[in-house]
């Protein structure tokens, strides 16, 4: 992974799957053809007669193709988006990395945890991934790590609920 200007010194990322871009992308292809099925109403209502006068047939025309440009753009960047999702184990805290304009890179001590949790939707579940969600005191500091392994999620869930109560012992 990268160096980041907003990255921590001396730190070993971990990446998540590969397989998350076909999960990422399956979303993008279902959510682009209802976009432009829905940005299309007006110019089918034009173009059949139903509605004529409003909107000018130029707007009917620009919508759908304003949907499936912003639809691409989105689509273009889905690859960078997934390589840019990461995050690191220190001794006290959980580091995790996202963005690809707007970066971000999120502290979760593991002593602030109050329980982590891994769900698997039904498109995760044929790849074999998982999203981790870490929940603190805090709304504001609830994180997520998708497109992981679900073996790998089962692991960091058990050592994290573990580091987490080691550190709310020894407060």
């Amino acid at each position: 992974m990268r160096k980041e200007p907003i990255d921590p010194a001396g730190l070993e990322w971990t990446r998540v799957s590969p397989k998350y871009l076909r999960v990422r992308l399956l979303g993008w292809v279902i959510g682009t053809i209802i976009n432009v099925a829905i940005f299309s109403i007006p110019l089918i209502l034009r173009l059949t007669d139903i509605w004529w006068g409003f909107p000018p047939m130029w707007v009917a025309w620009a919508l759908p193709i304003g949907a499936l440009v912003l639809s691409v753009w989105r689509g273009i960047l889905l690859p960078r988006q997934v390589r840019a999702i990461g995050y690191a184990e220190r001794n006290e805290d959980l580091l995790i990395r996202t963005g690809v304009f707007y970066q971000r890179t999120m502290v979760v001590p593991y002593g602030r945890m109050q329980y982590v949790d891994v769900a698997v939707g039904p498109i995760e579940r044929a790849f074999g991934l998982c999203t981790l969600k870490m929940h603190t005191a805090s709304p504001g500091t609830n994180a997520s790590i998708p497109g992981l392994p679900a073996d790998e999620g089962a692991r960091l869930r058990e050592q994290l609920s573990a580091r987490g109560e080691a550190k709310l012992a020894g407060l």
